[in-house]
């Protein structure tokens, strides 16, 4: 999770913003879980409008919502032509269908099916030139836009967005351990995609983890309960 809010700090956040996600969020247990004076040191590297404060702006705090790029939305439509996304619930935004019974796993595994896979498919499935072979909807040979790139699993294949993400563009160093985590662009996609997944349901892991609880308690009070109907009514004919 530190892993990937770095990938978003220092590769995303210049174009998304994460309007939802307060400096607090990043202490919380099951996210990065920064110490409290991390969060606050974190907080206080950016400057928020205040107008109650005499200059007109002050450090940040960790009540602080994420400030987003620092550019106005005019300004970012005019440089990419579009309104780049908010990414406080991206990883939301997309999920799989399932058949029955395999759906009954979503309640209680962790997992969240969609939404991260698709933002690491996104991530690494980039290519510098049109695939050879490659046609679009209509059969016909697929033709790149100018100012486009072409990704096998943005809809569409032409995405206006540059690949953010080469090997080495972010220094992780060593982790916990002694261990040395790859700085490839694999890796920065599945970090900054759990990282964006927790940012769109900060609590689901704990969801779950009651769901499966509940679930289990009402099997074995349904257990009880006919156990108990069959004691009271045993010895009366029906």
């Amino acid at each position: 999770m530190q892993r990937g809010f770095q990938v978003f700090r220092e590769v995303c956040a210049g174009c998304h913003g994460a309007r939802l996600m307060a400096f607090r969020n990043l202490g919380e247990s099951g996210g990065p879980e920064f110490s409290e004076a991390q969060v606050k040191a974190l907080a206080a590297e950016y400057e928020v409008a205040d107008a109650e404060v005499e200059s007109g702006v002050r450090p940040g705090v960790a009540a602080d919502r994420w400030l987003g790029t620092g550019q106005s939305n005019a300004d970012m439509i005019a440089t990419f032509g579009i309104l780049p996304p908010d990414f406080s619930a991206v990883a939301k935004g997309r999920n799989t269908s399932q058949p029955f019974p395999w759906w009954i796993l979503n309640y209680v595994t962790p997992y969240a099916e969609g939404g991260p896979d698709y933002i690491h498919a996104l991530l690494t499935g980039y290519h510098e030139e049109v695939p050879e072979g490659a046609v679009d909807s209509e059969g016909k040979p697929f033709e790149l836009p100018e100012g486009k790139y072409y990704n096998d699993y943005f809809p569409g294949h032409a995405i206006g967005m540059a690949p953010p993400l080469s090997d080495g563009v972010v220094t992780y160093g060593e982790s916990e351990g002694g261990v040395v985590v790859p700085e490839t662009v694999d890796q920065y996609s599945r970090d900054v995609a759990a990282f964006l997944m927790w940012v769109a349901e900060p609590h689901l892991v704990a969801r779950k983890e009651a769901g499966l609880q509940i679930i289990v308690f009402l099997i074995l009070f349904a257990g009880l309960m006919y156990a108990v109907k069959r004691r009271l009514w045993a010895k009366i004919e029906h």
